[in-house]
């Protein structure tokens, strides 16, 4: 067992795996799951294929009763409560399986994954995380049994991605003893089935929101209106909630006043990451149901499955799959490694946690971007794979792709994420905690030095692609590095530039962790026994080359001109380069033939 103090030794800190190497023994990936957690794993999807999916037809049909009920039956299991401390009434488990029951209980609807990921996430989190014991006592063991549910009140008709720009009053009493709250807010999951809301509204004029804990009374003031008619997430209810002057007692207001945007942003944190989790076994579904379908469907007397156009298809919705698990589960374990040391040297369990997501937000918002679009490529594919088919209601596909639509705008739009993480990058150089100054400017360097003309040793498997991802990750600090220094803080007005830099910085962090988790397990398996996963990691990082060599042209001529535009393209050609071009076609088939051989998603 790995000790503290080695963790302690070898962690990095978030956004430092663009400046450091990692060794592949200090990821964590999904073959490394205890025990316990392959148990919690087996239970989940027992639960999924027992309770929600044969019911697919009604929660499309928007059941909502139904939604209530299996959410109901998910917090006597205590599948609500897995994140929550014992002392709360929860399981108190660690990040890791926070995220692996995450994981499985949101792929066989969205509709589901909304109301859990609501009400474990955003509606139970801010009390467990930032209120008081007494509030702690009252509220959270019934949030963590389902015997309550929670509900969070943040959007309002005119602040969407500006938070903190909310029009909800909060307004004092004269005897102080409760606040009167009036305003609006909008697109509230779990609104017609909640007990309590988590409620944002201003004070005064206060520069930030406040936070409150408000009990669903009808009676106090509080009215909702219809549920709403959308795209996907069906029987998600989705209501306006309108609050009349409700009074809520000065002990319910959630931390300090004008905590409220802190308190927002920190869930949000927490809440990218499970997105991403929760959108992983909906690609498996979809890979299992396209595959099936493949291999069933005989047209020119021959299952569609054996033609390469399917395999093609196949094979990018597989890696997709494996190369998001190896991302989300390597940060999961990042986070809680870190929440372990902060409440080894005496943090509270409060502090460890939000301080452990706060270090890790980057990666936060890079999963939730990386893995919300690949569930919307793999429905999108798995349509195709079925054809007209897959465009019934009567087949699974059609409400896969449409349940998957929401997540790119949940938990802030992928353009403010995508924008955020190079953001947040940048002030973590300017505070010290990433030293991306030294190896922009050894970048700067090497672009200005001749290059190296000896032919480099890859016998090594995954050596080349070792190599690559080193050369990539200089491709990010040659554009990044100039842009900074070009517009210097003026950078964030320059959001195309930003979100160019951004694909980049995804790219990186994916491709690494596939490649970090096909070398652990290539030593602890074996070469042969990792051939797929060998295919799929190399595939990723020839499609990973090419969008990052679009990225960064397109950024490297919004900027710069010249000899020093020259330089940059005749640098990032260099970065970019092959020394064995890996057959594409070849790695498509073999990761295809792989998972229509096994008729599933096999790893």
């Amino acid at each position: 067992m790995e000790t503290l103090d080695n963790i302690k030794e070898n962690i990095l800190r978030g956004g430092q795996f663009l400046v450091t190497e990692t060794p592949c023994e200090d990821v964590f990936t999904p073959e490394d799951f205890s025990e316990e957690q392959k148990m919690m794993k087996e239970s989940v999807k027992e639960f999924v294929d027992r309770e929600i999916w044969p019911h697919k037809e009604r929660f499309e049909k928007k059941d909502y009763a139904l939604t209530e009920e299996v959410m109901r039956k998910a917090g006597e299991m205590g599948l609500l409560g897995i994140a929550v401390p014992e002392a709360y009434g929860g399981l108190g488990m660690g990040f890791v399986t926070t995220m692996l029951v995450c994981d499985y209980i949101s792929g066989a609807t969205g509709s589901i994954a909304t109301a859990f990921g609501a009400h474990t996430g955003i509606g139970t989190m801010p009390i467990t995380l930032y209120g008081t014991e007494e509030q702690r006592q009252k509220y959270v063991p019934k949030l963590a049994s389902g015997e309550w549910f929670g509900a969070y009140c943040l959007t309002e008709p005119g602040a969407g991605s500006d938070a903190n720009s909310g029009k909800t009053k909060a307004v004092l009493s004269e005897d102080g003893k409760y606040y009167s709250i009036s305003g609006q807010k909008m697109w509230i999951s779990n609104a017609g089935f909640c007990d309590i809301f988590i409620v944002f509204a201003r004070i005064e004029d206060d520069k930030n929101i406040t936070g409150f804990i408000v009990e669903n009374d009808p009676e106090n003031g509080i009215s909702l209106g219809e549920e709403e008619n959308k795209l996907g997430i069906h029987s998600s209810s989705t209501r306006q909630v309108f609050f009349s002057e409700t009074k809520v007692p000065v002990e319910n207001m959630l931390s300090e006043r004008g905590n409220g945007f802190k308190i927002a942003m920190n869930a949000l944190n927490v809440g990218r990451i499970k997105l991403a989790a929760a959108c992983l076994d909906a690609q498996r579904r979809v890979i299992d149901g396209s595959v099936k379908y493949a291999n069933e469907r005989i047209q020119f007397k021959t299952p569609i499955a054996k033609f390469g156009a399917i395999k093609a298809k196949i094979a990018e919705m597989a890696t997709s799959a494996y190369v998001g698990e190896s991302a989300c589960y390597r940060a999961a374990k990042n986070i809680e490694d870190r929440i372990n040391i902060r409440t080894s040297e005496g943090n509270t369990h409060q502090e460890a946690e939000l301080k452990g997501v706060e270090e890790y937000a980057i990666e936060c918002s890079i999963l939730k971007v990386a893995v919300s679009e690949d569930i919307q490529n793999c429905s999108d594919e798995g349509i195709q794979i079925f054809g007209g088919m897959g465009f019934s209601a009567d087949t699974p596909m059609e409400a896969a792709w449409r349940d998957a639509r929401i997540s790119r705008i949940y938990e802030g739009t992928n353009e403010i994420n995508r924008m955020l993480a190079v953001g947040m990058l940048v002030k973590k150089a300017m505070k010290g905690h990433v030293n991306l100054l030294e190896p922009a400017m050894a970048v700067a360097n090497e672009l200005m030095a001749i290059p190296s003309f000896e032919t480099p040793d890859y016998s090594e498997v995954l050596s080349e692609e070792k190599a690559i991802l080193a050369k990539l990750k200089k491709v990010f600090l040659m554009v990044a590095g100039s842009a900074v220094q070009k517009y210097g803080p003026a950078l964030e007005e320059h959001q195309q530039l930003l979100m160019a830099a951004s694909d980049i910085l995804i790219e990186i962090y994916m491709a690494e962790s596939a490649i970090l988790r096909t070398e652990k397990n290539i030593k602890r398996y074996g070469e042969d026994a990792q051939q797929s996963q060998l295919a799929m990691t190399q595939l990723y990082l020839y499609n990973a080359v090419d969008i990052i060599v679009k990225k960064a042209k397109e950024g490297i001529i919004s900027f710069a001109e010249g000899d020093e535009q020259r330089m940059m393209l005749m640098g990032l050609k260099r970065f970019t380069k092959y020394q064995n071009m890996p057959n594409v076609v070849a790695l498509r088939n073999q990761i295809a033939d792989k998972v229509t051989a096994e008729n599933t998603y096999p790893f």
